[in-house]
């Protein structure tokens, strides 16, 4: 079977995704996660007494756990593979990601196990995250001065 008919084969059969339901999913969840952030920022700041800027601090604190909570659970992984991209792009997804490797790694140990791997996947997003911060500092220090 020559190559242009497998993938003609495979294409039929393959599920058609829905990408519209699955923008509108996202979407939901997305922002619904921002909702949830700006009602712990509202507890914090109008319950507890504490400042905005500190009440932000701890409603990112807040999401973390959950999410660490979540995929130490077991819930998070079936969540993540229904909502897609609402729940991987938020700092959900990247604590989902250092919590996972930190589970399925633990058995190897402190150090050849958590600690030489639970940066495999997040390790990127710090990399590209801290060179972007970088590169997007200088453009502002050159467009607007010191």
């Amino acid at each position: 079977m020559d190559k242009k008919r497998y993938s003609d084969l495979v294409n039929k059969h393959m599920p058609k995704e829905n990408k519209i339901y699955n923008v509108m999913k996202a979407f939901i969840v997305g922002g619904g996660i921002g909702v949830l952030g700006q009602f712990l920022i509202d507890i914090y700041v109008h319950t507890l007494d504490i400042p905005k800027n500190e009440a932000n601090s701890y409603m990112i604190i807040t999401l973390i756990f959950i999410a660490a909570l979540f995929t130490a659970i077991g819930f998070f992984d079936n969540f993540v593979a229904w909502a897609k991209a609402g729940l991987i792009i938020p700092i959900t997804g990247f604590a989902h990601a250092m919590s996972s490797a930190a589970i399925e790694y633990r058995k190897e140990g402190l150090i050849m196990g958590i600690g030489s791997n639970i940066f495999k996947i997040a390790g990127s997003v710090i990399l590209y995250g801290v060179v972007s911060a970088y590169v997007f500092g200088i453009i502002r220090f050159v467009i607007f001065g010191g």
